[in-house]
């Protein structure tokens, strides 16, 4: 996408959207009904986190097209599920043409799902118990309304204070549809929290 730059655009029923949403249908529901909105319970932070994971190398919006596919894989994300995965299963996802085939993110989702059970109070109560921590609040990192994906600093095209210096303009992410911890912190740092609590 190439609209970094761009303000709303109305969509086909004339409501002003990111215009990133207007691409494909598939965007404009994600937009509509899910996007930059909170999960507080964990099976739909599970599923997010995975989905993210599976998208690394890939657009969204391939993700999004296989997404009921992938739930159906992974029994809806149930970590209790998923963590009671076994060799045949991998064998069985490996085998699946309707989700992506990566060996190593299937392993990965299950590894998380069995950390993930470990943790007291649940995933969702972890990763928004940091979200929301005094020391997230005090330096917060940059965020993009329209979605740029955590930008050094936010441009003043987007209601920030400065744009990024030339050396740093190639680096600087287009916009596009924002993960789900877009003002939180990394899904990266999100696992890593969950493993470290699993392993105390």
């Amino acid at each position: 996408m190439s609209d970094a730059g761009a303000g709303p655009a109305p969509g086909p029923d004339g409501l002003a959207r990111c215009p990133w949403a207007l691409s494909a249908a598939d965007y404009l529901t994600y937009h509509d009904e899910e996007w930059g909105r909170p999960v507080r319970d964990d099976a739909g932070m599970f599923e997010r986190l995975s989905l993210e994971a599976f998208q690394s190398g890939l657009s969204w919006l391939t993700i999004l097209r296989k997404r009921e596919n992938f739930r159906a894989a992974f029994r809806g994300f149930d970590l209790a599920a998923v963590a009671g995965f076994g060799p045949g299963d991998e064998q069985r996802l490996l085998a699946d043409a309707g989700i992506v085939r990566n060996r190593a993110k299937i392993e990965a989702v299950i590894g998380n799902a069995r950390a993930a059970l470990a943790v007291p109070g649940g995933l969702a109560a972890l990763v928004w118990r940091y979200a929301e921590t005094p020391a997230a609040r005090r330096s917060p990192r940059p965020t993009c309304p329209r979605g740029h994906r955590r930008p050094r600093r936010v441009p003043a095209s987007c209601g920030g204070t400065g744009s990024p210096s030339p050396a740093r303009s190639r680096s600087m992410p287009r916009c596009r549809p924002a993960a789900w911890w877009t003002t939180t912190w990394p899904a990266a740092s999100a696992v890593r929290r969950i493993h470290e609590h699993a392993s105390r």
